[in-house]
């Protein structure tokens, strides 16, 4: 067994090399060494960088396999297999996912973190406001939150139409729905199905070119509103993912209670979250609540026990959790 200082120095090591996959993330290395080696003053004068320093993030780089020395020279490098993941132009790049990460409101939030657990309050809220304003503000963070969304949504909405049986005719209310990325995939897998996207009046029009894009326009409503207030009434199938979590307990109940007034007597809302276990195993949504915990006043992540608890308050009864992959699970609740 690893020595207890040696798991420590293990996870200062990983802020480093963090660093150094957000600065090849920031500078596109991977899209320049996309078509073969290239000596560092190059690459260098291709992403505006400085050679010196681009050079010491280069040999950090290599010893996480994502370059390597080229045979070409001494001081080329080209690029790995794995390091190709972070191409822009690759089918499920994470080349934004990891962007997303060095944006200078998330970094500051997860620095922030002991200033966070001292006051009980979120340093990132107190500075940058609530995360969505924030967002609605920056154009260029929201593009990038956008697109580290769809492509964290790939294997699950991969594995919501795989694992989990919709009413074949169903009308799905997609609440936050986004630019509706996960509603796409349930109708595309469930062509009886219809869909109404619900969500901000300035993230709708998005999400209306994304889903026309998707040819999926005849077949689904785009509706602006707020949750808080109301979503739309009379569907059998409401979507709640990854919107709780970014709720308190009392927050959370008033979004379910509203859906749970809206839906048809028969219907059923689905609750798309990472589950926490019940127990201290490792688990990715442990390193998820730190997250949830930095960016939000009272966001975080639940137990199945915790999920069953927020539904009763609601009026409504958990009826079974599917595992979707990726630590994720798909809580599946019913009018009591």
């Amino acid at each position: 067994m690893p020595h207890s200082a040696d798991l420590l120095w293990g996870a200062v090591g990983d802020i480093s090399r963090l660093a150094a996959l957000l600065t090849m993330a920031e500078l596109g290395l991977a899209d320049h060494l996309a078509h073969g080696p290239l000596d560092t003053a190059d690459l260098a004068t291709r992403c505006g960088a400085h050679a010196p320093s681009l050079r010491r993030v280069l040999r950090e780089l290599a010893a996480m396999d994502l370059v390597r020395p080229a045979a070409t020279g001494a001081d080329a490098y080209d690029l790995t297999k794995r390091g190709a993941a972070l191409r822009s132009d690759v089918p499920d790049s994470v080349r934004t996912s990891i962007r997303v990460l060095g944006d200078e409101g998330f970094w500051y939030a997860l620095g922030s973190l002991p200033a966070t657990v001292r006051a009980g309050r979120s340093a990132f809220v107190e500075r940058y406001g609530h995360l969505y304003d924030h967002l609605a503000n920056n154009p260029a963070s929201r593009r990038m939150f956008d697109d580290y969304m769809a492509a964290r949504a790939i294997p699950i909405t991969e594995g919501l139409a795989e694992r989990y049986r919709f009413p074949e005719s169903a009308t799905m209310v997609d609440v936050a729905g986004g630019k509706g990325h996960i509603l796409a995939s349930v109708l595309r897998a469930n062509p009886r199905m219809r869909g109404i996207l619900f969500d901000l009046a300035h993230v709708t029009e998005r999400a209306r070119q994304a889903l026309a894009a998707a040819g999926l326009a005849d077949r689904c409503e785009v509706v602006p509103g707020d949750f808080f207030a109301g979503v739309p009434a009379g569907g059998d199938v409401y979507l709640l993912a990854n919107v709780l979590h970014n709720w308190d307990d009392g927050d959370a109940v008033r979004i379910l209670r509203n859906v749970r007034r809206a839906m048809a007597p028969e219907g059923r809302v689905l609750v798309l979250e990472v589950v926490l276990p019940d127990n201290e195993e490792p688990h990715l949504g442990k390193d998820l609540d730190m997250r949830m915990l930095a960016i939000f006043n009272g966001g975080t992540e639940r137990s199945r026990g915790e999920y069953a608890a927020l539904l009763g308050q609601a009026d409504l009864t958990l009826t079974q959790v599917v595992e979707l992959g990726s630590g994720a699970g798909l809580i599946e609740g019913s009018p009591r």
